[in-house]
């Protein structure tokens, strides 16, 4: 991005993996970012660490800043020589006042780019499985705002060419106005009975649909409290919702998630889960840090031919072995004739980048698959197990029950984190938690002491506990916990499908 430039980026309908790649180019490379409630905090998390990020959210009858205050913000940014982005959900040029964002800055010699995002009325109505044209049915749609300056003396739609003129109604911003907008249409030769969707926060996990008449929406949403923001289609496309609805008929479709797994860790998971239909709320337990010392594993490192075996029992203890092995100016061709064994298909694929194939992985993803695949007669035989700081001994212990010489290197290790705690004490308190995952021993131990000293019991009353294997929930048990689903599996999808089968039978 030019320093000294406005950028005027649509973050699209709602869903943040809807934003375009360059709008994404744009927020990973921006000095300053203006945002507003729209556009989905996830895609700040994409930002450079020292951006500055300025909120000027709008909602109905009530503004933080004022559309002049913005445009001044984004030319005095611009000025001061920073790339400023303005990101604006759905699209800059589709009543989003973009336009009068980007006449500012040539007012002010400042130059500026667009950057189109996928607009709400036609990307909401799809989530919505509304179509907004469909052969035999409607072959044109119209967008219009229904929400006119409040300033105007009177209206500048032609509601008399409008109501019959197009097959297909968008009103964005329109809830207000609902009762207006509808009989309007009908006083100008919209049947009654024509068919209305009103779809609320579209394309994001708590997206409600209702659908009525011209004749009945009005009353249908007062009586469900149907709040803004949403968007209003009128037309017989309508009708298609009951054989098209994709997005909202999913297994997990308005179920939040708690992802307990460490921040860096958690985007494969969040991934499976968002695409069966569940929001994901990450509160990470645990974070995976490197050593002060690693005297131990460097020096076994430096010997690793003396060595018949080393095992990874983690993706992390593959990360860290790798960093170390780097920082002694080797790589895998070290490992010479040592044989590798991987705990789970994750730790198998990631020595797989490393150009290293595993010579053994256990069925079972645990220590104790590891040491059915293993002779009962290990004398003589050395092994490294580069791991966690702290993790259980069954597996070193068996191997030295064995006549292994076993070194337990230690490779990282796990802290607490509570980063999010309070997020997530308020949604247990609100009952807004439908499920919480855990996915090693640590997460659960340290989720119990991110909410030390309140009423564990009665905040998770309800909420489904799902464990990625049955280590994890003997100790989720140990502690007191009721464990309702156990991954048979004991991989992220594993898990996810047991948390799928769960809800279904909840």
């Amino acid at each position: 991005m030019k320093k000294g430039t406005v950028y005027l980026v649509g973050a699209g309908p709602g869903d943040y993996r809807l934003i375009t790649l360059k709008g994404f180019q744009c927020i990973k490379s921006a000095d300053v970012i203006v945002h507003d409630r729209l556009a989905d905090p996830r895609l700040l998390s994409f930002a450079r660490p020292d951006v500055e990020l300025i909120y000027v959210g709008k909602e109905a009858n009530r503004h933080t800043m004022r559309q002049e205050a913005i445009n001044q913000l984004l030319v005095d940014r611009a000025k001061e020589q920073k790339s400023v982005l303005r990101l604006k959900g759905g699209d800059p040029y589709v009543f989003g006042r973009g336009g009068e964002e980007a006449l500012y800055c040539t007012e002010n010699g400042i130059p500026f780019e667009e950057v189109p995002g996928i607009t709400s009325a036609i990307a909401v109505a799809a989530y919505a499985g509304i179509p907004v044209t469909h052969r035999g049915i409607a072959s044109s749609f119209s967008v219009i705002t229904g929400h006119e300056d409040p300033a105007k003396t009177e209206t500048s739609i032609r509601w008399n060419s409008l109501a019959t003129g197009t097959d297909t109604l968008i009103f964005l911003m329109g809830m207000e106005n609902i009762q207006y907008i509808t009989r309007q249409l009908v006083a100008n030769g919209r049947p009654n009975t024509t068919p209305v969707a009103v779809v609320r926060w579209g394309t994001k996990p708590e997206q409600d649909v209702l659908v009525g008449t011209l004749a009945t929406i009005d009353q249908l949403v007062q009586e469900q409290n149907f709040q803004p923001p949403a968007i209003i289609i009128v037309g017989e496309v309508v009708k298609l919702r009951d054989r098209l609805r994709w997005f909202d008929n999913r297994p997990l479709f308005g179920k939040r998630i708690v992802v307990t797994r460490a921040r860096a860790q958690t985007s494969d998971l969040i991934e499976l889960l968002e695409a069966y239909g569940a929001e994901c709320l990450q509160c990470p337990t645990i974070r995976i840090e490197a050593l002060d010392n690693y005297q131990v594993l460097d020096h076994a490192i430096s010997e690793l031919d003396t060595y018949q075996w080393i095992i990874f029992t983690s993706v992390n203890g593959v990360d860290h072995f790798y960093k170390r092995l780097a920082k002694a100016g080797k790589d895998s061709r070290a490992l010479g004739k040592v044989k590798i064994a991987a705990i789970g298909g994750p730790t198998a694929l990631k020595l797989m980048k490393q150009g290293i194939r595993a010579d053994f992985v256990p069925e079972e993803f645990r220590a104790e698959g590891l040491l059915a695949g293993f002779q009962d007669d290990l004398t003589g035989v050395r092994v490294l197990i580069p791991r966690a700081e702290e993790a259980r001994e069954i597996l070193p212990g068996e191997l030295r029950k064995r006549g292994a010489d076993v070194n337990v290197a230690p490779a990282y290790r796990t802290v607490i984190t509570a980063e999010e705690t309070d997020i997530l004490e308020a949604a247990l308190q609100k009952g807004q938690v439908n499920v919480i995952t855990f996915t090693s021993s640590s997460t659960v131990t340290n989720f119990l002491e991110m909410l030390g000293g309140k009423d564990i019991a009665r905040l998770l009353e309800g909420v489904l506990i799902a464990a990625i294997g049955p280590i994890t929930a003997d100790t989720a048990r140990e502690a007191g916990l009721r464990v309702d689903v156990v991954a048979r599996e004991y991989t992220i999808k594993g898990l996810t499908e047991a948390i799928v089968e769960g809800i279904g039978k909840g």
